[in-house]
């Protein structure tokens, strides 16, 4: 349903780079390591974790779409989460791959800034998808026999679309502005992937509007998502304190804790990724990764291994297809 969102950007970008090309056809990659022995370790290990990604999103997404007692709206969100890290993995996941496995490094001006616009546009939307969720279990705590009203199927579906377009918009804003620049004769960038923050200090052109801008959508897609988070979370704990069950304040935690350890694990990452100047040191290159390939693996694992029901649907499936 977002091949709309998918197709018109890249068919604008992929023009634009091209008539920016000026003397530029190609850039130059680090990667992670020029060592080939490590290079030869990094390749096994990332090949495992975006192995490892692929299923366990796809078997997410598999779960949530086959069992009917997952039809509710907080695995709603966690469906189009499952699907959103399959994007955001493949964005940058398969090139890391294929250079690591090539001695040129290269890739052409065109791919790098349509990995730069998804990077940024699936980024952005998991942003905003994470404030959605954050809402979704306020409502289911503070209001538990309203829940079904509330987040009623019409404003799931609308805080979705809003959370991929507010994303897309935003990002293609940026690359637009990004594929005016002229660059100098410094093909080589300081990280494995293509990210806007790494393509600025390349350029000759006056980058201080590029900067400027990708710090207001950072501060509107982080900080602005963040601030939703916490509220909600603030709201949330006040709910849960007023409960004089221990047990019901027990049950009310636990369905927060796995929403709770992405949210954690995304922003941690993403800040010290987006907001640290662009080095291509090897703590900035840990976090970046941490960032584009391992929570897109960990996700399904904190959530099913962290959720009975999950794991009930699950046993459910294997029992139907196995037994």
């Amino acid at each position: 349903i977002f091949d709309f969102f998918f197709c018109i950007p890249e068919i604008t970008l992929l023009y634009m780079a091209m008539k920016n090309s000026s003397a530029l056809s190609e850039f130059i990659l680090l990667g992670l390591s020029s060592d080939p022995y490590i290079q030869a370790i990094l390749f096994v290990l990332l090949l495992l974790i975006y192995l490892l990604t692929l299923m366990g999103n796809f078997l997410m997404l598999l779960v949530i779409t086959a069992d009917s007692n997952l039809h509710t709206p907080m695995y709603f969100f966690l469906r189009q989460l499952s699907f959103l890290d399959l994007c955001h993995s493949s964005v940058t996941a398969p090139k890391i791959l294929e250079n690591m496995l090539s001695e040129s490094k290269t890739i052409f001006v065109e791919s790098c800034f349509a990995q730069a616009f998804f990077v940024f546009a699936t980024g952005g939307t998991e942003a905003c998808l994470l404030a959605a969720m954050a809402y979704d279990r306020y409502v289911a705590i503070s209001s538990p026999l309203l829940y079904g009203q509330v987040m009623s199927n019409q404003l799931c579906v609308g805080l979705v679309w809003v959370s991929w377009g507010l994303a897309f918009v935003d990002a293609l804003i940026n690359i637009l502005l990004a594929v005016n620049l002229d660059f100098c004769e410094e093909q080589t960038i300081a990280h494995f992937s293509c990210e806007l923050s790494s393509l600025f200090p390349l350029s000759c052109s006056d980058t201080s509007a590029n900067f400027t801008l990708l710090l207001c959508s950072s501060v509107f897609h982080f900080f602005g998502t963040l601030v939703m988070i916490v509220s909600s979370y603030v709201r949330i704990v006040s709910t849960i304190l007023r409960v004089s069950s221990t047990t019901g304040r027990s049950k009310a935690f636990s369905t927060c804790s796995s929403h709770l350890t992405t949210v954690i694990l995304f922003y941690s990452s993403g800040f010290i990724s987006y907001l640290l100047p662009t080095s291509g040191s090897s703590l900035e290159m840990i976090f970046s990764l941490q960032y584009s390939v391992i929570t897109p693996m960990l996700n399904p694992l904190i959530y099913s291994l962290k959720n009975k029901e999950v794991k009930a649907a699950m046993a459910r499936i294997f029992r139907k297809y196995f037994n």
